[in-house]
């Protein structure tokens, strides 16, 4: 297994947790789920990188599936804050820009993960 994939979801599960503290600490009275949710899929992001990184194949199907559930949640959420904010609550900018932030990071690592599968799989039907 390419070790490549694994350092690049370790990175995506650091800035993971990176931003649930970020997200906490703007607003520590309303935002713990933003630590726990951070700090727990971030975590087990870098799980995955780590496992990834040695060679434990099914880990990459285990990544693709937490990382697409993950896109889908943040882009449900950072939907609904960006909604309440166009609706004249200017608190929700943070959570919304931060949520966005975290459903784009998501989605590069989706498309990395997803791209990497399909090569593989390309490189072994021509190999057979």
């Amino acid at each position: 297994m390419n070790t490549k994939f694994g350092k690049l979801m370790m990175a995506y599960g650091a800035f993971l947790v990176a931003m649930g503290l970020v997200g906490y600490l703007s607003n520590p009275d309303k935002a713990t789920t933003a630590l726990i949710s951070g700090g727990l899929f971030g975590g087990l992001s870098v799980l995955w990188g780590i496992l990834l990184a040695r060679g434990q194949s099914w880990s990459r199907w285990a990544a693709i599936a937490t990382t697409s559930l993950l896109t889908a949640v943040f882009a449900w959420r950072a939907s609904v804050s960006w909604a309440a904010f166009s609706e004249g609550q200017p608190e929700k900018w943070v959570a919304a820009t931060i949520i966005s932030f975290m459903g784009l990071a998501s989605l590069l690592m989706m498309a990395l993960l997803s791209g990497g599968c399909a090569l593989r799989c390309a490189q072994r039907q021509v190999a057979t």
